[in-house]
């Protein structure tokens, strides 16, 4: 401790800082969790494309081939929720993978009577959108919710179940913008095949 509340070095700072008359005999103690907190600063001040080049042995590992420009969009989006490099993969997975299946808590809590039939729509107006930037898609739907008095949240949490899997992930349109209308769209399919049909 070089006397300051400074608690986070570059390894040139710690070397300029180090000095033996600051050592002291009694044992040092570790803290897991304070570990922890550093690895998560230290990420987080990472450049992305740092960051990426770590994570994509373990997509490699897992059988995914990407181009390194979507590693680094993913990394950009979810480094701030890890304390490891190896987290990312269960923070991310969605966005390399479509949904095997749906979370049981999430679909019991987030589908409601209603989904099907509203997410049915939904599919249609992302059909009918070209522009799939995340700006748009967001001002397009959620025009679309508010003139037909739907219900925001609703909407969007079965929104983001059908493209998830499950109630997580960053910003609903970053996710679909950078899956892309076609994958979008699959998925939208898929979740309304395998998911709770709306009661007559």
């Amino acid at each position: 401790n070089p006397g300051t509340e400074q608690e986070l070095f570059s390894i040139e700072e710690l070397v300029e800082a180090f000095s033996f008359e600051r050592c002291r005999k009694s044992g040092a103690k570790f803290d897991l969790e304070k570990a922890k907190w550093y690895n998560h600063q230290y990420i987080i001040k990472m450049q992305d494309e740092d960051v990426a080049k770590q994570f994509d042995p373990i997509l490699k590992e897992k059988g995914i081939d990407v181009s390194f420009d979507k590693i680094v969009s993913v990394v950009s989006m979810l480094k701030e929720r890890v304390h490891f490099i190896e987290e990312l993969w269960d923070q991310s997975s969605f966005f390399f993978l479509k949904p095997e299946n749906y979370d049981e808590k999430t679909v019991r809590k987030r589908w409601k009577q209603d989904s099907h039939k509203q997410m049915q729509k939904l599919t249609e107006l992302l059909q009918q959108t070209d522009d799939f930037s995340s700006a748009n898609l967001e001002s397009v739907v959620k025009n679309w919710i508010q003139s037909n008095e739907l219900h925001m949240g609703n909407i969007m949490n079965a929104f983001r179940l059908a493209i998830v899997g499950e109630s997580k992930g960053p910003h609903m349109f970053d996710i679909t913008e950078l899956i892309g209308k076609e994958e979008t769209i699959k998925r939208m399919e898929l979740a309304l095949d395998r998911l709770p049909k709306s009661e007559e």
